[in-house]
């Protein structure tokens, strides 16, 4: 691994899965500075030229090659916003990992608000993973507000892995992206809150293009007072299809807003929304606790296997 201490490298592995110098091309940020950055053949990673982020361009029929730009925060006090820019080629295959760990054990605020804008080209086909992690004892709280732009050229495909399970105090997730002919968004996001903390949730997608389609799927639990609102719109202005679903787990005096719209601005636009927010069945519990699970372990499994 780089030059990192253990919360460092332990924040990696929960927000990027890394437990060693990744493969391929990296940018590591730690507390505001490049921990290490290296770019391949296909794969150029350089400053802006503003210097408050990155450009990443990926050469056209790059296959089977990833992307890591994890953030790790360890410092009390810190704020940071940060513009990364991607620029996909014609036919190119990847992987890209993000997401944002902070460990916060100081009294002051530490915030990291990153903003992703993504141009895919012609066929490209991207998977992009974010993971956003929180930890640390001290009474600053661990703000992390993550926004994402999307303009997808045609035959093009994304699917995008949005992930907050724990620690992160308030967020405010703002996605909106821009489909032309015969792309293809897939979305899932999996989010729990606990204690006092906020989620938000905006996302806007724009299905511009003939045959164009969107799936949006998030998956939430919210425990203790812990708020969520899922604010979703599908617009379809052509022969298109899209689906939003919010299907939600509340406990304890936890509070859920499911905002679903849609939007048809076409005679063969097809869209479709579900929402659901309910407690955790009774029977389900009593089932494992007749199988010798305490009622809390009970809960655990039950969630755990809800947000997989």
């Amino acid at each position: 691994m780089l030059e990192m201490d253990e919360i460092q490298k332990r924040l990696l592995r929960e927000v990027a899965d890394l437990h060693k110098v990744p493969e391929g091309a990296y940018n590591i940020r730690a507390n505001g500075e490049s921990a290490g950055r290296v770019s391949t053949e296909n794969i150029e990673i350089e400053p802006r030229e503003s210097g408050d982020g990155l450009t990443i361009r990926i050469k056209p029929n790059t296959k089977n090659e990833s992307v890591h730009i994890p953030v790790v925060m360890t410092k009390s006090g810190i704020k940071e916003l940060v513009y990364n820019d991607f620029y996909v080629g014609e036919n190119a295959d990847v992987t890209i990992v993000a997401g944002c760990g902070i460990d916060n054990c100081g009294s002051q605020d530490s915030e990291h608000d990153g903003i992703h804008r993504f141009f895919i080209g012609k066929g490209a086909n991207i998977r992009y993973v974010e993971k956003h992690y929180g930890s640390g004892s001290g009474s600053g709280k661990r703000i992390l507000n993550p926004g994402t732009e999307v303009y997808m050229e045609a035959d093009s495909s994304m699917e995008m892995e949005m992930v907050q399970i724990k620690g992160v105090d308030d967020t405010n997730r703002t996605t909106k992206a821009e489909l032309a002919e015969n792309a293809k968004l897939v979305i899932r996001e999996r989010l729990m809150t606990h204690g006092d903390q906020n989620a938000l949730s905006f996302y806007d997608v724009q299905l511009n293009g003939e045959g164009s389609s969107a799936d949006l799927v998030s998956r939430s639990v919210a425990r203790d007072n812990s708020y969520q609102k899922f604010d979703a719109t599908l617009t379809g202005n052509a022969a298109c299809s899209g689906h939003t679903e919010c299907d939600a787990i509340i406990m304890d005096k936890g509070t859920i807003l499911a905002v679903p719209a849609l939007e048809a601005n076409d005679v063969d636009a097809a869209l479709v929304h579900e929402a659901a927010i309910g407690k955790i069945a009774g029977d389900q519990i009593i089932k494992l606790m007749t199988l010798g699970l305490t009622e809390a372990e009970a809960e655990e499994q039950i969630i755990n296997g809800f947000l997989k």
